[in-house]
Protein backbone atom coordinates (compact mmCIF):
# COMPACT_ATOMS: atom_id res chain seq x y z
CA UNK A 1 0.00 0.00 0.00
CA UNK A 2 1.53 3.17 -1.37
CA UNK A 3 1.08 6.19 1.12
CA UNK A 4 1.64 10.03 0.05
CA UNK A 5 4.24 11.43 2.08
CA UNK A 6 4.16 14.89 4.06
CA UNK A 7 5.79 17.47 5.08
CA UNK A 8 6.67 15.58 8.34
CA UNK A 9 8.16 12.61 6.18
CA UNK A 10 11.36 14.22 5.87
CA UNK A 11 12.12 13.56 8.90
CA UNK A 12 11.69 10.13 8.90
CA UNK A 13 14.10 9.32 6.14
CA UNK A 14 17.11 7.89 6.39
CA UNK A 15 19.69 9.50 8.68
CA UNK A 16 22.40 11.54 6.27
CA UNK A 17 19.99 11.24 3.21
CA UNK A 18 19.81 15.42 1.87
CA UNK A 19 16.35 16.66 1.42
CA UNK A 20 15.57 17.40 -2.23
CA UNK A 21 16.04 21.02 -2.79
CA UNK A 22 13.22 23.43 -3.56
CA UNK A 23 12.38 25.67 -6.76
CA UNK A 24 11.83 29.20 -5.96
CA UNK A 25 9.47 30.93 -7.83
CA UNK A 26 10.45 33.35 -10.92
CA UNK A 27 8.93 36.52 -10.71
CA UNK A 28 6.93 37.43 -13.96
CA UNK A 29 8.54 40.21 -15.93
CA UNK A 30 8.56 43.70 -15.43
CA UNK A 31 5.32 45.38 -15.92
CA UNK A 32 3.20 42.21 -16.43
CA UNK A 33 0.94 40.70 -13.35
CA UNK A 34 1.17 37.30 -12.72
CA UNK A 35 -1.55 35.04 -12.69
CA UNK A 36 -3.20 33.88 -9.87
CA UNK A 37 -2.98 30.35 -8.64
CA UNK A 38 -5.78 28.03 -6.72
CA UNK A 39 -4.72 27.43 -2.95
CA UNK A 40 -2.55 24.31 -2.60
CA UNK A 41 -1.13 24.11 -6.36
CA UNK A 42 2.33 23.94 -7.02
CA UNK A 43 3.44 27.49 -8.98
CA UNK A 44 3.42 28.13 -12.06
CA UNK A 45 6.54 28.31 -14.05
CA UNK A 46 6.41 31.84 -15.79
CA UNK A 47 5.85 31.76 -20.12
CA UNK A 48 8.89 32.77 -22.10
CA UNK A 49 12.24 33.27 -22.06
CA UNK A 50 13.21 35.76 -19.48
CA UNK A 51 14.14 39.31 -20.73
CA UNK A 52 17.65 39.65 -22.49
CA UNK A 53 19.82 42.67 -21.06
CA UNK A 54 21.60 44.86 -23.44
CA UNK A 55 25.33 45.73 -22.19
CA UNK A 56 27.31 48.03 -24.79
CA UNK A 57 30.68 45.85 -26.52
CA UNK A 58 33.60 46.35 -24.81
CA UNK A 59 35.98 48.73 -26.97
CA UNK A 60 38.88 46.73 -29.00
CA UNK A 61 42.33 46.07 -27.14
CA UNK A 62 44.09 48.82 -27.85
CA UNK A 63 41.77 51.22 -28.63
CA UNK A 64 42.18 54.45 -26.16
CA UNK A 65 39.61 56.92 -28.20
CA UNK A 66 36.17 57.17 -26.72
CA UNK A 67 33.22 55.99 -28.79
CA UNK A 68 31.14 59.34 -29.46
CA UNK A 69 27.36 57.84 -30.76
CA UNK A 70 25.75 59.88 -33.38
CA UNK A 71 21.73 60.13 -33.36
CA UNK A 72 20.24 58.41 -36.47
CA UNK A 73 19.41 60.77 -39.49
CA UNK A 74 15.98 60.31 -41.72
CA UNK A 75 17.07 59.20 -45.37
CA UNK A 76 20.03 58.91 -45.00
CA UNK A 77 23.55 58.03 -42.32
CA UNK A 78 24.61 60.42 -39.82
CA UNK A 79 28.06 61.79 -40.10
CA UNK A 80 30.13 64.08 -38.29
CA UNK A 81 30.78 67.79 -38.97
CA UNK A 82 34.48 68.64 -39.76
CA UNK A 83 35.51 72.02 -38.02
CA UNK A 84 36.30 74.80 -40.29
CA UNK A 85 40.20 75.02 -41.08
CA UNK A 86 41.78 77.53 -39.85
CA UNK A 87 41.93 81.21 -41.42
CA UNK A 88 45.44 82.41 -42.62
CA UNK A 89 46.51 85.77 -42.78
CA UNK A 90 44.72 86.40 -45.98
CA UNK A 91 41.65 85.46 -44.71
CA UNK A 92 41.41 86.98 -41.55
CA UNK A 93 42.06 90.64 -43.85
CA UNK A 94 39.25 89.44 -45.85
CA UNK A 95 37.28 89.03 -43.17
CA UNK A 96 38.09 92.11 -41.34
CA UNK A 97 37.73 94.52 -44.37
CA UNK A 98 34.33 92.56 -44.81
CA UNK A 99 33.31 93.95 -41.70
CA UNK A 100 34.73 97.00 -41.90
CA UNK A 101 32.68 97.48 -44.85
CA UNK A 102 29.30 95.95 -43.62
CA UNK A 103 29.71 98.96 -40.24
CA UNK A 104 30.12 101.38 -42.93
CA UNK A 105 27.05 100.54 -44.85
CA UNK A 106 25.38 100.69 -41.99
CA UNK A 107 26.67 104.75 -40.76
CA UNK A 108 25.79 105.35 -44.36
CA UNK A 109 22.55 104.40 -44.28
CA UNK A 110 21.97 105.80 -40.71
CA UNK A 111 22.99 108.85 -42.28
CA UNK A 112 20.85 109.14 -45.32
CA UNK A 113 17.72 108.63 -43.00
CA UNK A 114 18.55 111.46 -40.65
CA UNK A 115 19.43 113.42 -43.89
CA UNK A 116 15.61 112.75 -45.79
CA UNK A 117 13.47 112.23 -42.65
CA UNK A 118 14.76 113.50 -39.06
CA UNK A 119 16.10 116.97 -41.05
CA UNK A 120 12.69 117.21 -42.66
CA UNK A 121 10.95 116.71 -39.21
CA UNK A 122 13.17 120.03 -37.76
CA UNK A 123 13.37 122.07 -40.32
CA UNK A 124 9.21 121.39 -40.38
CA UNK A 125 9.13 123.04 -37.45
CA UNK A 126 11.22 125.95 -37.94
CA UNK A 127 9.12 126.95 -41.17
CA UNK A 128 6.10 126.93 -39.24
CA UNK A 129 7.01 128.94 -36.82
CA UNK A 130 8.77 131.34 -39.12
CA UNK A 131 5.60 131.69 -41.42
CA UNK A 132 3.72 132.14 -38.62
CA UNK A 133 5.64 135.08 -37.03
CA UNK A 134 5.77 136.43 -40.64
CA UNK A 135 2.29 136.54 -40.84
CA UNK A 136 1.96 138.39 -37.49
CA UNK A 137 4.56 140.70 -38.91
CA UNK A 138 2.09 141.59 -41.78
CA UNK A 139 -0.85 142.07 -40.04
CA UNK A 140 0.63 144.70 -37.93
CA UNK A 141 3.54 146.49 -40.35
CA UNK A 142 2.54 147.28 -44.10
CA UNK A 143 6.34 148.58 -45.23
CA UNK A 144 7.16 147.69 -48.43
CA UNK A 145 10.62 146.72 -47.98
CA UNK A 146 10.96 146.34 -44.37
CA UNK A 147 15.08 145.91 -43.02
CA UNK A 148 16.15 142.82 -43.39
CA UNK A 149 18.01 140.76 -40.20
CA UNK A 150 20.10 137.85 -41.11
CA UNK A 151 18.14 134.60 -40.57
CA UNK A 152 14.72 136.07 -40.49
CA UNK A 153 12.03 136.11 -43.20
CA UNK A 154 10.32 139.03 -45.12
CA UNK A 155 8.70 137.09 -48.50
CA UNK A 156 7.39 134.05 -49.23
CA UNK A 157 8.07 132.26 -52.53
CA UNK A 158 5.04 130.46 -53.96
CA UNK A 159 5.22 127.97 -57.63
CA UNK A 160 1.63 127.22 -58.22
CA UNK A 161 2.94 124.10 -60.73
CA UNK A 162 3.83 122.29 -57.39
CA UNK A 163 0.23 122.98 -56.48
CA UNK A 164 -2.00 125.53 -54.05
CA UNK A 165 -0.26 124.52 -50.72
CA UNK A 166 3.27 124.97 -51.89
CA UNK A 167 4.62 128.05 -50.07
CA UNK A 168 8.04 128.36 -48.13
CA UNK A 169 9.20 131.68 -46.25
CA UNK A 170 12.30 133.53 -47.48
CA UNK A 171 15.03 134.51 -44.78
CA UNK A 172 17.84 136.83 -45.07
CA UNK A 173 20.76 134.92 -45.89
CA UNK A 174 22.21 131.74 -47.37
CA UNK A 175 24.04 130.34 -44.16
CA UNK A 176 23.02 127.00 -42.61
CA UNK A 177 21.03 127.84 -39.90
CA UNK A 178 19.02 130.29 -42.30
CA UNK A 179 18.55 127.30 -45.00
CA UNK A 180 17.45 125.09 -42.00
CA UNK A 181 14.25 126.97 -41.99
CA UNK A 182 13.76 127.41 -45.23
CA UNK A 183 14.95 129.05 -49.21
CA UNK A 184 17.26 132.06 -48.58
CA UNK A 185 18.19 135.03 -50.04
CA UNK A 186 21.81 136.04 -51.58
CA UNK A 187 22.83 139.07 -49.46
CA UNK A 188 23.28 141.61 -51.82
CA UNK A 189 21.41 140.61 -54.53
CA UNK A 190 18.43 142.62 -55.87
CA UNK A 191 14.85 142.66 -53.93
CA UNK A 192 11.18 141.34 -55.06
CA UNK A 193 10.21 143.47 -58.05
CA UNK A 194 13.26 145.19 -58.30
CA UNK A 195 15.75 145.64 -61.32
CA UNK A 196 18.56 143.28 -61.47
CA UNK A 197 18.65 139.95 -60.13
CA UNK A 198 16.69 138.47 -57.16
CA UNK A 199 18.35 135.49 -55.87
CA UNK A 200 17.16 132.56 -53.57
CA UNK A 201 18.93 129.19 -52.53
CA UNK A 202 17.43 125.94 -51.26
CA UNK A 203 18.02 122.50 -50.20
CA UNK A 204 17.17 119.90 -52.82
CA UNK A 205 17.20 117.24 -50.34
CA UNK A 206 16.52 117.14 -46.80
CA UNK A 207 16.02 120.14 -44.05
CA UNK A 208 12.58 120.48 -46.23
CA UNK A 209 13.58 120.21 -49.72
CA UNK A 210 12.21 123.07 -50.49
CA UNK A 211 13.78 123.25 -54.37
CA UNK A 212 13.74 119.51 -54.18
CA UNK A 213 11.55 119.53 -57.86
CA UNK A 214 12.93 122.69 -59.93
CA UNK A 215 14.18 120.54 -62.54
CA UNK A 216 10.43 119.79 -63.21
CA UNK A 217 10.03 123.35 -64.45
CA UNK A 218 9.21 124.51 -67.92
CA UNK A 219 9.65 127.80 -69.61
CA UNK A 220 6.64 130.20 -68.76
CA UNK A 221 6.00 128.30 -65.79
CA UNK A 222 5.32 131.05 -62.93
CA UNK A 223 6.51 131.81 -59.87
CA UNK A 224 5.29 134.32 -57.40
CA UNK A 225 7.08 135.96 -54.69
CA UNK A 226 4.42 137.46 -51.91
CA UNK A 227 5.77 140.73 -49.61
CA UNK A 228 3.95 142.14 -47.25
CA UNK A 229 2.04 144.62 -49.61
CA UNK A 230 2.32 143.08 -53.26
CA UNK A 231 2.48 139.62 -55.40
CA UNK A 232 5.44 139.76 -57.68
CA UNK A 233 4.33 137.14 -60.72
CA UNK A 234 7.83 136.00 -62.36
CA UNK A 235 8.11 133.73 -65.59
CA UNK A 236 10.41 131.04 -66.04
CA UNK A 237 12.80 132.23 -68.97
CA UNK A 238 13.42 130.18 -72.30
CA UNK A 239 15.16 127.31 -72.20
CA UNK A 240 18.81 126.61 -74.18
CA UNK A 241 17.07 124.83 -77.29
CA UNK A 242 14.26 127.14 -77.46
CA UNK A 243 16.09 130.30 -78.22
CA UNK A 244 16.33 130.44 -81.65
CA UNK A 245 12.62 129.81 -82.89
CA UNK A 246 11.09 131.77 -79.77
CA UNK A 247 9.09 134.29 -81.05
CA UNK A 248 7.24 131.87 -83.87
CA UNK A 249 7.18 128.91 -81.37
CA UNK A 250 6.31 128.51 -77.49
CA UNK A 251 6.72 132.12 -77.18
CA UNK A 252 3.46 132.32 -79.17
CA UNK A 253 1.45 130.59 -76.30
CA UNK A 254 -0.87 132.94 -74.73
CA UNK A 255 0.95 131.22 -70.90
CA UNK A 256 3.79 133.09 -72.34
CA UNK A 257 3.03 136.19 -72.50
CA UNK A 258 5.49 138.92 -71.17
CA UNK A 259 8.50 136.07 -71.78
CA UNK A 260 11.13 137.07 -73.85
CA UNK A 261 14.77 136.01 -75.13
CA UNK A 262 16.22 139.38 -73.16
CA UNK A 263 18.32 139.38 -76.58
CA UNK A 264 18.62 142.62 -78.37
CA UNK A 265 17.91 141.22 -81.25
CA UNK A 266 17.30 137.54 -83.23
CA UNK A 267 20.68 136.27 -82.49
CA UNK A 268 20.72 134.49 -79.35
CA UNK A 269 24.44 135.25 -78.78
CA UNK A 270 24.14 138.42 -78.25
CA UNK A 271 23.39 141.38 -76.24
CA UNK A 272 23.99 141.42 -72.52
CA UNK A 273 22.00 138.50 -71.72
CA UNK A 274 23.26 136.03 -74.02
CA UNK A 275 24.06 133.86 -71.37
CA UNK A 276 21.35 133.72 -69.51
CA UNK A 277 18.61 130.75 -69.87
CA UNK A 278 15.15 129.53 -68.03
CA UNK A 279 17.00 126.23 -66.76
CA UNK A 280 21.22 125.90 -66.74
CA UNK A 281 23.87 123.63 -64.86
CA UNK A 282 26.71 125.32 -63.50
CA UNK A 283 29.70 124.10 -60.85
CA UNK A 284 29.37 125.70 -57.57
CA UNK A 285 32.47 128.31 -57.81
CA UNK A 286 31.01 129.93 -60.96
CA UNK A 287 29.00 132.70 -58.64
CA UNK A 288 28.63 134.79 -61.33
CA UNK A 289 24.82 132.97 -61.77
CA UNK A 290 23.30 135.69 -59.68
CA UNK A 291 25.14 138.34 -60.79
CA UNK A 292 22.61 141.49 -61.61
CA UNK A 293 23.13 140.12 -65.56
CA UNK A 294 23.64 136.64 -64.92
CA UNK A 295 27.06 135.30 -65.84
CA UNK A 296 28.35 138.67 -66.89
CA UNK A 297 30.04 141.11 -65.01
CA UNK A 298 28.70 143.38 -62.19
CA UNK A 299 28.66 146.95 -64.16
CA UNK A 300 27.70 145.21 -67.08
CA UNK A 301 24.69 147.78 -67.11
CA UNK A 302 23.30 149.98 -65.17
CA UNK A 303 20.69 149.34 -62.75
CA UNK A 304 18.09 151.21 -64.86
CA UNK A 305 18.63 149.16 -68.11
CA UNK A 306 18.69 146.06 -66.07
CA UNK A 307 15.70 142.99 -66.27
CA UNK A 308 13.98 142.15 -63.25
CA UNK A 309 14.69 138.87 -62.51
CA UNK A 310 14.48 136.13 -60.18
CA UNK A 311 16.99 132.91 -59.95
CA UNK A 312 16.53 130.29 -57.57
CA UNK A 313 19.76 127.51 -57.26
CA UNK A 314 19.60 124.31 -55.50
CA UNK A 315 22.10 121.52 -55.48
CA UNK A 316 22.78 119.46 -58.97
CA UNK A 317 21.86 116.28 -59.12
CA UNK A 318 20.00 115.38 -56.56
CA UNK A 319 21.91 113.72 -53.52
CA UNK A 320 24.84 115.12 -54.75
CA UNK A 321 26.27 118.63 -54.59
CA UNK A 322 28.66 117.90 -57.42
CA UNK A 323 27.22 121.16 -59.59
CA UNK A 324 24.50 123.34 -59.15
CA UNK A 325 21.03 123.91 -61.04
CA UNK A 326 19.87 127.47 -61.64
CA UNK A 327 16.17 128.55 -62.83
CA UNK A 328 15.98 132.07 -64.20
CA UNK A 329 13.11 133.62 -64.11
CA UNK A 330 11.94 137.54 -65.36
CA UNK A 331 8.97 139.78 -63.85
CA UNK A 332 5.87 139.90 -65.83
CA UNK A 333 3.12 141.21 -63.48
CA UNK A 334 2.93 142.67 -60.10
CA UNK A 335 -0.25 143.03 -58.33
CA UNK A 336 -0.89 144.38 -55.20
CA UNK A 337 -2.54 142.82 -52.00
CA UNK A 338 -5.02 145.52 -51.89
CA UNK A 339 -6.76 144.14 -55.20
CA UNK A 340 -7.13 140.89 -54.16
CA UNK A 341 -8.81 139.16 -51.52
CA UNK A 342 -6.09 136.36 -50.96
CA UNK A 343 -3.38 134.30 -52.67
CA UNK A 344 -6.59 131.88 -53.87
CA UNK A 345 -7.44 134.63 -55.51
CA UNK A 346 -4.33 135.92 -57.31
CA UNK A 347 -4.20 132.15 -58.91
CA UNK A 348 -7.48 132.39 -60.46
CA UNK A 349 -6.56 136.37 -61.69
CA UNK A 350 -3.33 135.13 -63.40
CA UNK A 351 -4.50 131.84 -64.56
CA UNK A 352 -3.34 129.24 -62.39
CA UNK A 353 -6.53 128.23 -59.89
Amino acid sequence: MTTREGPDDDRRRHPGQRPAPQRRPVPPPRGQTPPRQAPGQPPRRPQGPPPRRYTSPSPPPGANEETIVFAPVKGGTATKEKPAPPLGKGGVAIRTAGEVLITLGLVVLLFMVYELYVTDLFSAGKQSEASDQLDGEWAHDRTLHPELIDGKAFARIHIPTFGVDYNFTIQEGTDDASLEVGPGHYKGTSLPGEPGNFAVAGHRVGKGAPFNDLDNLSSCDQIVIETSTDFYIYKVLPYDDEMKDWAAGKGADPKCKGVSTLRSGDDVDAGAYSETFGRKVVLPSQGTAVNPVPYKDADTLPKAQQAALLTLTTCHPQFSAKERLIITSVLTQQVPKDQVKNYGDLLSKIGEA
